[in-house]
């Protein structure tokens, strides 16, 4: 295994090298590097689109909530697939209409500069825990497939993705994108079918626990999830940068409605693959191993190496995209430059701080990504969809506008990170449960006063 991964990864990456050092030579603007010269097809969209919002915590994150809470644990993808749906219908023709380039770059043209600012604060310190998040996945997957906990193989991988994320840019994430959704679609069925239809097991007790709420997710969850994973979904900085890059209103349109279909049909696949190990592995049989990794293990040479570069690709295809989109943003929206020097250096030091924060083991990839979708989302959300939907309709009162954007991050970020101090102070277990969505509850409130009576 450890020869034919490395083989295959070193030919893997070189790939990618080659088509990021291809791409630089086409780059002459910084519309070109930052959003593929906004001229994307509907294939290259959805490709781009699934590939970006199938990550670590859509495949070893969800085979592990769901061997933990079972069936349930589809909800996440489910529920980013909805949101994907609804900003087809709702969103979609909106935002392309605006002609942003980054999702602050939206604030500032539907609200103005100051909103501009505290979006792109926002989504720059929430999104290193998210690269960082997908890195630490990274990390683990190539432990397990080379048995060894090497840091330095580690770090040449991370550092190989930046390399060819700075030097080609979105050109070359989109491109390497389609390469890396093939693998990670692949990979999976051919898991499922495998283990389902080759290796058999206990096939009957997965079938007969296929249910949508239990004693492990409740009507609460369910709630709580809807708005937070699927707000960011629904206009998230990344699965939004795919917007920016398509040619018109009605490819953003398409693209976001056909993945959404899509991504139903990869939910069901990848929480599958978690409730046939639920159900035919103990947990003393699988350890310290994750549910997605210990399925590798069951698969024969050909079948495992696949899984793995599809896995790995997932990785590395939300990994690029979140970190040329968060730097796009520092470059753009918070220093103010349109220039491809900036992105690319900005490109570097944001990937080796979040390979670092990777290196030191800050946080497991679901802990990660959820605490930065519970900042961002409340803070968000709403706030500046009310702003899309009144954008050359009504007028909007930044001040009050901005309250909205503050209130609800500050819950957010008091529900992440200091619940031990709200705690001491004797805060009802309800509320503090649920700060995230009275945070958006708040920032709904706010965000419709926000709204004049005229333009």
């Amino acid at each position: 295994m450890n020869y034919v991964f490395l083989t295959t990864l070193a030919v893997y990456l070189i790939i990618f090298i080659v088509i990021g050092i291809l791409d630089s030579k086409k780059i002459k603007t910084f519309t070109e590097y930052s959003v593929a010269g906004k001229d994307q097809s509907t294939f290259a969209v959805v490709m781009t689109l699934l590939a970006t919002v199938v990550g670590a915590s859509t495949t070893i994150g969800i085979t592990d909530t769901v061997y933990s809470i079972g069936f349930p644990g589809i909800w996440w993808l489910a529920f980013g697939a909805l949101g994907l749906i609804l900003q087809s219908v709702f969103l979609s023709k909106r935002v392309r209409h605006i002609d942003a380039d980054t999702l602050p770059d939206l604030a500032y043209k539907t609200v103005g500069g100051t909103a501009e600012k505290i979006i792109a604060l926002i989504i720059v310190i929430s999104w290193v825990g998210v690269i960082a998040g997908q890195l630490v996945a990274m990390n683990s997957l190539i432990t397990f497939a080379t048995g060894v906990n090497s840091k330095t193989v580690f770090v040449i991988v991370s550092l190989i993705v930046i390399a060819y994320t700075a030097t080609g840019g979105q050109l070359s994430v989109v491109k390497t994108d389609k390469i890396q959704l093939i693998f990670i679609f692949l990979g999976t069925l051919v898991c499922m079918c495998y283990l389902y239809f080759v290796r058999g097991g206990n096939t009957a007790e997965v079938l007969s626990n296929i249910e949508l709420l239990n004693d492990n997710y409740k009507q609460v969850n369910l709630f709580t999830q809807f708005f937070v994973i699927g707000g960011v979904y629904f206009l998230g900085p990344d699965i939004m940068s795919r917007n920016f890059i398509s040619k018109n209103e009605d490819t953003a349109k398409k693209s976001a409605r056909i993945a959404g279909i899509l991504l139903i049909v990869f939910s069901v696949m990848i929480t599958m693959v978690g409730m046939w190990i639920k159900y035919n592995v103990t947990p003393e049989e699988l350890g310290e191993s994750g549910a997605l990794m210990y399925a590798v293990s069951l698969l024969p040479m050909p079948v495992a190496v696949l899984l793995l570069f599809g896995l790995l690709s997932a990785i590395l295809s939300s990994t690029d995209t979140c970190i040329i989109n968060a730097s796009t943003i520092f470059v753009k929206d918070l220093l103010g430059k349109e220039s491809v020097l900036p992105v690319r250096i900005t490109v570097i030091v944001m990937g080796i701080i979040a390979m670092l924060l990777a290196v030191l083991g800050r946080g497991d990839i679901m802990s990660l990504l959820t605490g930065a979708y519970s900042i961002y989302t409340p803070g968000v959300i709403f706030p500046l969809a009310i702003a899309i939907f009144a954008y050359e309709k009504r007028g909007i009162n930044k001040g009050i506008w901005l309250s909205a954007v503050i209130a609800g991050g500050a819950f957010g970020i008091a529900g992440t990170y200091f619940k031990e101090a709200l705690n001491s102070i004797g805060l009802p277990v309800g509320i503090m449960g649920n700060l995230s969505l009275i945070g958006m509850g708040l920032s709904l409130v706010l965000a419709l006063l926000s709204i004049k009576k005229g333009k």
